[in-house]
């Protein structure tokens, strides 16, 4: 596992935190929707008090590490990397909790099957290896999701769910999928979700215990830390390439085993 100082320099050259590659004005007009009651942001989840834009500009300041600046509209923006280790340890710590008990419940789900996917998969193998049910529900399940009105169906590849689009797995925000799964499971619910997008979303309206990955332009999630639904989140930049997520997901899984 790298020491701490040499994730961070990691994290900073391939772009997961440092200077994203997220645009400033695409996190500010995710922020400005979301402010304004699009459901799309909200990825699943309501919010037990109103959010200003300014609030939750220095929400995702204070979590993510953008910009403070109301004024600075236009060009970089930023992941603090120190808040992204600071979340991944946070994480591990409630994986381990979890994990500590017996045959503990966990499901798996990623809108982002290009670049996250590359985390799910070794935190699943850590957790059935340390005996949690991976949980599998709604498998085949299909729904109109796609803008072309084709269905999408809840796919999983070694017990993670994503959604497959006529033989391809594909980028979802939507948080529909995961009521359907919460659904199925019929008050039997997980002991813990580990996602993104409205997969996180959805779980943690619906009162499970829930983990996430989120990028700077995802407030949604970040704000339902802040109101207690989402337990962790960890900001970084969800779709680099698949390798370089290896050096942070060593520190995932490494943390979660040691807290054991």
């Amino acid at each position: 596992m790298l020491s701490r100082d040499q994730l961070r320099e990691h994290l900073v050259q391939s772009r997961i935190a440092g200077d994203v590659a997220t645009p400033r004005e695409n996190n500010l007009d995710h922020y400005s929707s979301l402010a304004n009651g699009d459901d799309y942001y909200r990825l699943g989840l309501t919010f037990d008090q109103p959010w200003s834009y300014r609030d939750i500009l220095a929400l995702m300041a204070k979590s993510a590490g953008v910009v403070a600046d109301p004024g600075h509209r236009w060009g970089q923006d930023t992941i603090d990397p120190d808040l992204t280790i600071d979340a991944i340890d946070a994480m591990a710590e409630r994986i381990a909790a979890v994990l500590s008990r017996p045959s503990p419940r966990v499901l798996f789900a990623t809108g982002h099957p290009t670049g996250l996917l590359a985390i799910h998969l070794p935190l699943a193998a850590l957790c059935a290896g340390r005996g949690a049910v991976l949980l599998t529900p709604a498998e085949g399940w299909a729904y109109a999701g796609s803008a072309f009105g084709r269905p999408r169906r809840i796919r999983y590849l070694q017990d993670v769910a994503m959604l497959d689009d006529k033989g391809g797995f594909v980028h979802s925000h939507d948080a529909a999928p995961m009521r359907h799964m919460i659904g199925e499971l019929d008050g039997e619910l997980p002991d813990l979700v580990i996602a993104d997008h409205g997969w996180a979303g959805a779980a943690g309206e619906a009162g499970v215990p829930t983990v996430a990955f989120a990028d700077s332009n995802d407030p949604g999630l970040f704000v339902g830390e802040a109101e207690g639904k989402i337990d962790v989140v960890v900001p970084l930049d969800d779709n680099v390439l698949p390798r370089y997520y290896a050096p942070l997901t060593d520190r995932l899984v490494t943390q979660v085993s040691r807290a054991l």
